[in-house]
């Protein structure tokens, strides 16, 4: 039993010193002119900080004291690794688009393990460049073909249709189907209806909520039950749903647009790529929740050399993390920024320098403008057929993937004087 206890506080004051010595340890190590901040503690430096839920409509509370106490690039110790935090857009920018040069896309091992070493997230190099380009030919052909379409606007009617006798929906979960059925069927030519359809969107439930958690060895863990465009068009609709129904006026704004495109065609007959065309309010309003709802929180990258920026210095092999949030919710450079405003995106060229939801530089998304078409022919039928409200305390939360607090519960009725597409 002596023994026992003995090697109890043995133990105890190896721990006591190693908080105290290895944290010094690695400062003596750290080059000067470093931006400012602090490592956290050992091995798991500020992770848990920096991954704690927020709303993702605000910066949370980790960036909020970091950026008023050291500025808006800071440093930290995120992911097991050293790293430089970025709410800088011209440094942001600077990181995306000296991809392969200056910086290369890394992920944490257990994203890794999840999407895949052959993922467009793991490569780098010719080889993301060839799966680059056949992903973008592909999304090409696909956004504009009539088929394809028709298909898009038939789904979007079949989920709409299911609603009309339930007071209530659970939307998080409609969207989800629509983007999943949407994949299937253009990628694997499989029809919504079919039972592998469903299994396909319970394996991609799971897949989902791994991507993004805190590695972990034990088998009950979300990333360990895992084996991404799905996730973030679905949640993107959720946004602006949950948007629409705190801002009337961009509501009927909205509706006014589509109303437009409806009256200028035959009963019954289908949305076209014109009609999308002329949907530039929609646009702006799918913008403008991405700036304000931040499906993509950051994107790591790692140095593959030492960098100087202004004053800056970022050590080889550190990561490096572009907060996008911060960027997007910042008053210096958004007037209200908590404000969901769609016209503020009159002036797109202006706004797309501080807001890069899709990435930049040579990963932007390739899928942006799929989504784009997606997104608005939903949106023509949803704001034509329905109206909704949503409860209080269901909100989109950063985990740091965005999820909404009960799923996004909408009290929905049809309007007066539907329009059924059929």
């Amino acid at each position: 039993m002596e023994e026992l206890v003995f090697v109890i506080l043995f133990l105890l004051l190896g721990l006591c010193l190693s908080l105290l010595v290895v944290p010094r340890l690695f400062a003596k190590r750290e080059p000067k002119n470093l931006p400012p901040g602090t490592m956290g503690w050992p091995v798991c430096g500020e992770t848990l900080s920096f991954l704690k839920p927020h709303r993702s409509s605000s910066m949370g509370r980790f960036l909020q004291k970091r950026c008023s106490r050291y500025g808006k690039v800071f440093k930290s110790h995120l992911y097991g690794s050293p790293a430089i935090v970025s709410c800088d857009p011209v440094l942001n920018l600077f990181v995306l688009q000296n991809e392969e040069k200056l910086f290369r896309a890394s992920y944490p091992k257990p994203v890794l393990d999840v999407v895949g070493k052959l993922s467009l997230h793991a490569v780098s190099g010719e080889l993301h460049k060839k799966l680059r380009n056949i992903a973008v030919s592909f999304i090409t052909a696909s956004k504009s073909n009539p088929l394809f379409l028709l298909f898009v606007e038939k789904l979007s009617l079949s989920i709409m249709d299911s609603w009309k006798e339930q007071k209530q929906i659970s939307f998080c979960e409609e969207t989800k189907k629509f983007t999943l059925y949407l994949m299937v069927k253009q990628l694997l030519s499989i029809e919504p209806e079919e039972p592998l359809a469903f299994k396909i969107l319970e394996d991609f439930e799971t897949y989902m909520k791994g991507f993004q958690t805190l590695p972990s060895k034990y088998p009950w863990d979300s990333l360990c039950k895992s084996f991404e465009g799905y996730g973030t068009t679905a949640t993107l609709i959720a946004l602006i749903v949950y948007f629409l129904a705190n801002a009337p006026n961009v509501f009927g704004r909205l509706k006014e647009e589509h109303h437009a495109i409806r009256k200028n065609k035959e009963d019954g007959e289908s949305l076209n790529w014109e009609d999308f065309q002329k949907m530039e309010f929609t646009n702006n309003v799918i913008h403008e929740a991405t700036r304000c709802g931040n499906v993509a929180k950051f994107v790591p990258r790692k140095a593959l050399q030492d960098v100087v920026f202004k004053d800056y210095f970022i050590p080889s092999g550190w990561y490096v993390f572009p907060l996008f949030t911060a960027v997007h919710l910042d008053p210096t450079l958004h007037e209200n920024p908590s404000e969901f405003n769609p016209w503020r995106w009159t002036d797109y060229k202006a706004m797309s320098k501080t807001v890069m939801p899709f990435g930049g530089g040579p990963r932007l998304c390739p899928g942006a403008e799929l989504v784009k078409v997606e997104i608005s022919f939903f949106l023509h039928h949803l704001v034509l057929n329905y109206r909704w409200k949503i409860k209080a305390d269901d909100f989109p939360v950063a985990y740091p993937y965005v999820e909404f607090s009960r799923g996004l519960v909408l009290d929905i009725e049809p309007t007066e004087g539907t329009y059924s597409g059929k």
